[in-house]
């Protein structure tokens, strides 16, 4: 089967023939339909990822499955399926004990998780096989192209939202119109909160507001002459931005980190009124459980959000790759492996 693998550090993708995998027990095999581009496949080639070389990347991915292993009795061949990033977990590591999820992020916690497109291969490619536990049914109806976004730029903008509690007449603003921004303005506008677009590209304040927002700024001060925002949902790993931003951030507000960055850390300026004495929270977020995608993946299935995307054939590697990691793949990208078989 063709499959893009990461050869090293800093190296580019390549595009190569691998030998389909086996559905070992446990596991079932998945003929990929659609495999979402994220910019954690960017750290992970860069080599934040530690040494996994060579490895496919790829964490968002959907597909058919065409082989069930032995012990698999809650997944059938011919399910339309998608895994998450983190498939399972040891089970015998302090977190584990704690009872914790084993599957979704927060099990990355665990000491030897067995992660999508790092410990275990990824979805950049024709076929993988993947623990039956670390994944979810589709929604009937849900096309593969809208449904690979949503196992992670869905998944983390919904659980950060979900995660911050909006109540009632509270304002939200999403920080940064990119991947998981505007896929958050539309997840926003879906639940019926005042929703503001914080983004310094003026080219996409027509679209934020075609996506969801009741109104667009440029930075925190003017979210403060705009009355200000309860939650700022931070999409974008700018995190200058978002520190900025918090200048509009109103008493009891929350700041809901959904964003990576490996090389700046968050921090909170000491100008103005002290943080704690606004009563304000910073919230780490990451995908809360399969609760949350099951949720996502409903509303994606219902219309209620669309992720814009660019597809891909796998011989178009090296283009995806140079596109996402330079800033100029704007919202999301994704493989079709099987298009066209």
């Amino acid at each position: 089967m063709k499959a893009v693998v990461m050869t090293g550090a800093n190296r580019p993708w390549e595009v190569r023939e691998v030998p389909v995998p086996k559905a070992e027990p446990g596991t079932v095999l998945v003929k990929v339909h659609a495999s979402g581009m994220c910019y954690t496949d960017v750290w992970a080639t860069q080599g934040y990822g530690g040494d996994i070389y060579p490895q496919t990347p790829g964490h968002e991915v959907v597909g058919e499955i065409v082989e069930v292993g032995p012990g698999v009795h809650t997944r059938k061949v011919g399910d339309r399926i998608g895994t998450t990033w983190v498939q399972s977990a040891c089970g015998r590591c302090p977190y584990c004990r704690q009872n914790r999820p084993l599957t979704g992020q927060t099990a990355m916690n665990c000491d030897s998780p067995s992660t999508t497109g790092f410990a275990s291969q990824g979805g950049h490619a024709e076929y993988i096989a993947i623990a039956a536990e670390g994944t979810v049914l589709l929604p009937d109806g849900l096309a593969y192209t809208d449904a690979a976004p949503m196992m992670c730029a869905g998944y983390t903008t919904w659980s950060g939202l979900r995660d911050a509690e909006p109540q009632p007449r509270e304002k939200i603003a999403v920080v940064g119109i990119g991947g998981l921004g505007h896929v958050a303005l539309q997840l926003s506008k879906a639940c019926g909160f005042e929703t503001v677009a914080i983004t310094h590209s003026a080219d996409k304040r027509d679209l934020a507001v075609q996506l969801g927002a009741d109104q667009v700024v440029a930075n925190g001060k003017e979210l403060r002459d705009i009355g200000g925002a309860d939650v700022l949902l931070v999409t974008t790993n700018d995190f200058g931005s978002a520190e900025e931003a918090i200048a509009g951030l109103r008493v009891d507000g929350r700041v809901v980190l959904c964003g990576l960055n490996f090389n700046r850390p968050f921090s909170i300026s000491s100008e103005g009124v002290p943080f704690h004495m606004m009563r304000q929270r910073v919230i780490g977020s990451t995908h809360g459980g399969q609760h949350y995608l099951s949720e996502v993946l409903d509303l994606a299935a219902r219309g209620k959000v669309k992720p814009i995307v660019e597809t891909f054939s796998l011989d178009q590697a090296t283009e995806a790759y140079d596109r996402l990691s330079s800033g100029k793949m704007r919202f999301r990208g994704v493989f079709t492996p099987s298009q066209g078989h």
